[in-house]
């Protein structure tokens, strides 16, 4: 089984999504981070090879508050809601089979572990990571992610803030935990709103991508995804408190 986004067939080198889909295991460490089995993979398709995050549905420990085996379809639904929001902070993902069994498959983007979102100033925010950051804090509240840790931000080696770890998202209940707290009463600005009111309409009417994305959900957290984008289009602006400066965990997560 692979889901992955429908683009044209091109001749010549594999594209990241044919290498993602098809390539070959080559190998596959255990990463140390994380509470769930995450493994990096290099993965190999004529003459080409690059790497990927791995997270098989058999690793996914139990959670008490997200349904069994299901982890591994909200990282793809994230990134397919990015997708579909023209929104292009999330790594190329797919669902495939894998060396563990079903998982998702997520392209691997070069960073350095030493810098997450502790690590980037506010002070010194240019407007292109400021708007990253934006776009990550609009979709989390969208996708109720219960997850964004300061590692989850990560800086590339071309210099672009990417959103990884988007699997604890889409409960049907209210849960939204972040670090992301610079833009509280904050007006959000409509060139993020915009998408946001195109996709209620996709909603209702299914098909493509969007139809695609629903799948990965029940009904229970699709009903609760479009309770979300009104109350976020209602209140158009970032909650939180104004002037709030990020706090640094002792830890360092």
């Amino acid at each position: 089984m692979t889901i992955a986004v429908s683009v044209p067939v091109i001749a010549g080198e594999p594209s990241d999504l044919d290498l993602l889909c098809r390539g070959e295991f080559l190998s596959w460490d255990l990463t140390p981070a994380g509470s769930n089995y995450t493994f990096l993979a290099e993965l190999s398709l004529d003459g080409r090879s690059g790497q990927a995050i791995y997270k098989p549905r058999k690793g996914e420990i139990p959670l008490w508050d997200f349904p069994s085996g299901t982890l591994y379809k909200r990282e793809c639904a994230a990134y397919l809601l990015s997708r579909i929001l023209g929104w292009d902070f999330i790594p190329l993902t797919i669902i495939r089979d894998g060396p563990h069994g079903i998982g998702s498959a997520q392209l691997f983007i070069d960073h350095d572990p030493r810098e997450n979102y502790y690590t980037i100033s506010r002070d010194s925010l240019d407007e292109a990571d400021a708007d990253q950051l934006r776009m990550m804090c609009c979709f989390d509240l969208v996708a109720n992610n219960t997850d964004r840790k300061a590692n989850h931000v990560i800086r590339g080696i071309d210099g672009k803030l990417w959103g990884i770890d988007q699997g604890l998202t889409f409960h049907a209940d209210m849960k939204i935990r972040t670090v992301i707290w610079d833009f509280g009463e904050e007006e959000i600005p409509d060139r993020l709103l915009e998408p946001l009111r195109r996709l209620c309409g996709q909603l209702l009417s299914p098909n493509g991508e969007v139809a695609e994305f629903l799948s990965l959900l029940d009904d229970e957290e699709a009903r609760a995804l479009m309770q979300r984008l009104q109350w976020v289009l209602q209140e158009g602006v970032f909650p939180g408190v104004p002037g709030l400066r990020r706090r640094r965990s002792r830890r360092g997560e």
